[in-house]
């Protein structure tokens, strides 16, 4: 798969950038952990301890996208000037032929480079549902309809974004698509960018800054962006595209 496309087709929606942006990533372009160490003493625990732990729940089994987005799945609903928004994880029994029908729309196809078969889109939204949970696919509801599709990702540990320019800790990454044709051109693209990159500063308080990456041929998708705060920093290649770095600081500054 080419990688990196995904878009608005209106001028208030929009996006386009890289396809799964990584999960499952064998490089992640982070630095190695070291644990300490120390050497530790032979305890033998008591059998009553033993088995109190083994009754606790196993945070390790935990979705790891909880500890990489800081709980996405819990976010909840924000409000908009279109109404009350709210990102929800996508489940593949039941959104998987939404996001198939969206994928084929020549509009979003043009783009994202997901059109065919069923069995391609799965294999984009397995990706990531299935890897390290750096990026979470989630549908966008708008006063309860499902009418745009989002990625959510951990922009500081793509492997191939992280390198081209200076990532801080935490940096998040958007993608997002307006799937639904009712929605288009009517300049929810920018609103909701807005809504959304104001929630992932809200909900992911270690994170200084909201990252995109645009395809330059996409003009509504870039315009969107620009007047929902974020500011072109770079023009950056990445597979299947030249793209537009886009950064949207904690602090917002006025569109130029």
């Amino acid at each position: 798969m080419r990688g990196a496309h995904v878009s608005v087709t209106d001028t208030g929606a929009a996006q386009a950038a890289s396809v799964p942006l990584a999960p499952g990533s064998a490089d992640t372009g982070v630095g190695t952990l070291l644990w300490d160490t120390e050497e530790t003493l032979d305890l033998r625990l008591p059998t009553e301890f033993t088995a109190l732990r083994a009754a606790l729940p196993d945070r390790a089994a935990a979705p790891r996208a909880a500890d990489l987005l800081d709980g996405i799945h819990d976010w909840g609903p924000t409000p908009t000037p279109a109404g009350t928004f709210e990102l929800v994880p996508v489940r593949l029994d039941r959104d998987l032929p939404l996001i198939h029908g969206w994928m084929n729309d020549p509009a979003v196809a043009e783009f994202w480079e997901l059109a065919g078969p069923r069995a391609r889109t799965e294999r984009h939204l397995r990706a990531q549902l299935d890897g390290d949970g750096r990026s979470v696919p989630c549908l966008g509801m708008l006063d309860g309809t499902a009418m745009s599709y989002w990625e959510i990702y951990r922009a500081d540990l793509d492997p191939l974004l992280a390198r081209l320019y200076q990532a801080r800790p935490h940096d998040t990454g958007i993608h997002l698509l307006i799937g639904d044709a009712a929605y288009r051109g009517r300049g929810l693209g920018s609103a909701l960018l807005t809504a959304v990159a104001e929630l992932v500063m809200e909900r992911r308080r270690a994170c200084t800054r909201v990252v995109a990456e645009p395809d330059m041929r996409n003009t509504p998708s870039v315009t969107a962006f620009r007047k929902a705060g974020f500011r072109c920093r770079a023009e950056v290649d990445l597979p299947g595209k030249r793209a537009a770095l886009m950064i949207r600081d904690r602090v917002r500054q006025e569109p130029s």
